[in-house]
């Protein structure tokens, strides 16, 4: 209730550092008013929520496409059958679409993002001020901090036409998600980011997803974000760290599609603020719980720096208001897990036990300020 402390005790992985601390957290109006330490008779855990820094929520409305050896959409070099606009199959399904099918289904997966423990996600929206409208119908209501990247429907159009269709899109949206540098005519693109930047919108792209021919180009529009540099060679990462650019990875989609494994590790060693997302939701659910484990499992990085990258970072995507570190005059976007589950009673560690193994089932309440 508006107004009203609430005090909620247990473990707290509290601070910047994300360090485990047995204690309590008041909060009042969304705002978190003491941290403090104390013995205590719990095992809930108390973690900052998920920012699921890159998705595709379109793709709701296809959860089941041709996917392993027979489809052929496992190798690398069938990726743009999949995802390339105009006629990747994701387009081809989005085009077929009713603009009331495609908000109910985006819908669902943002309720997927809350039940989840995600407080926050910035999408790549097709489909021009349309698929924009749809999103932000979608979102009517619901406690999520969005970023809104959407893009034109038809680059290949009249320069003059895509602009005033570029200037629609950003009245309406957080800036443009552009597909990659190699889809789109360079000198349209450059146009296109002059535009975003007189607007004082946002500028995003994928680059580097399948080879790293476009990461060059990419680099000279200055976005404000980068998706995916899977195939980034260490030069280009040292590029990127000199710009302070975050990136996102998307590690679960980049497997399924045969694209490669992003060298997260080396981009952290470069200075890089490094983000995660769960990419094309026809590829994976938006969980963060899964990517999370994917990431600790597969790359050779610390639980508490993948636990961060899924959390914290995020907030240097998405800006303030869309999660922080537990500490005093922040914002409560919280999940409460229930530390003697099944699943997790007997842990030692609550960042690698919530890193490696904790799942949706075992939350047991979500805070959003």
């Amino acid at each position: 209730m508006y107004g009203t402390e609430q005090i909620i005790s247990g473990t707290i992985i509290a601070g910047p550092e994300l360090d485990p601390i047995e204690g309590y957290i008041c909060v009042k109006n969304g705002i978190i008013t003491e941290v403090g330490e104390e013995r205590i008779n719990s095992a809930n855990i108390i973690a900052p929520c998920f920012v699921n820094a890159h998705t595709h929520l379109g793709d709701s409305v296809c959860k089941d496409p041709p996917l392993g050896n027979a489809s052929g959409f496992r190798v690398q070099r069938d990726l743009d059958s999949l995802v390339k606009p105009p006629d990747g199959l994701k387009h081809r399904i989005l085009r077929e679409t009713s603009y009331k099918i495609l908000i109910e289904y985006i819908r669902k997966s943002l309720l997927d993002m809350i039940e989840t423990g995600t407080c926050a996600f910035a999408d790549f929206r097709e489909g021009g001020v349309v698929g924009v409208a749809a999103l932000n119908k979608a979102l009517e209501g619901l406690e999520l901090h969005s970023l809104v990247f959407g893009r034109p429907t038809e680059p290949e159009l009249p320069l003059g036409v895509v602009l005033a269709e570029v200037r629609r899109v950003l009245l309406h949206s957080d800036g443009l998600g552009i597909s990659g540098a190699n889809d789109l005519d360079m000198e349209l693109l450059q146009e296109i980011t002059v535009c975003t930047r007189n607007i004082k919108k946002l500028f995003a792209i994928h680059a580097g997803e399948k080879n790293r021919s476009d990461i060059e180009k990419a680099l000279s529009l200055e976005p404000d974000l980068l998706i995916h540099l899977t195939q980034a060679t260490k030069k280009d990462l040292e590029e990127v760290a000199q710009t302070e650019i975050p990136v996102v990875v998307c590690p679960r989609s980049n497997f399924v599609t045969g694209a490669g494994m992003a060298p997260i590790v080396e981009m952290l060693e470069a200075g890089i603020r490094v983000a995660a997302g769960t990419d094309n939701v026809m590829l994976n659910s938006v969980n963060m719980f899964a990517e999370m484990e994917f990431m600790s499992k597969v790359f050779s990085i610390e639980d508490r720096q993948v636990f961060k990258i899924c959390t914290l970072n995020g907030s240097f995507v998405m800006g303030p208001g869309s999660t922080g570190s537990i500490e005093k005059g922040n914002k409560a976007n919280l999940m409460i897990l229930n530390g003697s589950s099944n699943n997790l009673a007997g842990i030692k560690d609550p960042i690698s036990g919530i890193t490696k193994r904790a799942r949706p089932d075992d939350i047991l309440a979500v805070l959003h300020s």
